[in-house]
């Protein structure tokens, strides 16, 4: 979906004069619109916020595989087994 196809809703709030003023500074600085620089702001802390919780997810689940990894039995350590001789034979390639 295109962005001339998303309707575009409105917030206001209240912002102190010495902030507004520095954020209008910039704006002239990038030679943008101060909207499109506030709108760019609220984009890059979304997807920052978002990739904080993908990789808080991504540890959380590289520790449980981990754990389930010293299970020798285990799936988790065929697949470790299965890589650590895939690295070792890549290794012996390079050399």
């Amino acid at each position: 979906m295109s962005n001339s196809s998303i309707q575009a809703e409105t917030i206001s709030f209240r912002i102190d004069p010495a902030l507004k003023a520095a954020l209008v500074k910039m704006a002239e600085q990038e030679a943008k619109p101060v909207g499109q620089l506030l709108r760019e702001l609220v984009r890059e802390r979304l997807e920052k916020k978002l990739r904080r919780e993908f990789e808080a997810d991504a540890r959380r689940q590289s520790l449980e595989i981990a754990a389930a990894a010293r299970d020798l039995n285990s799936d988790e350590a065929a697949v470790m087994r299965e890589l650590d001789a895939l690295f070792d034979e890549s290794i012996r390639e390079w050399k």
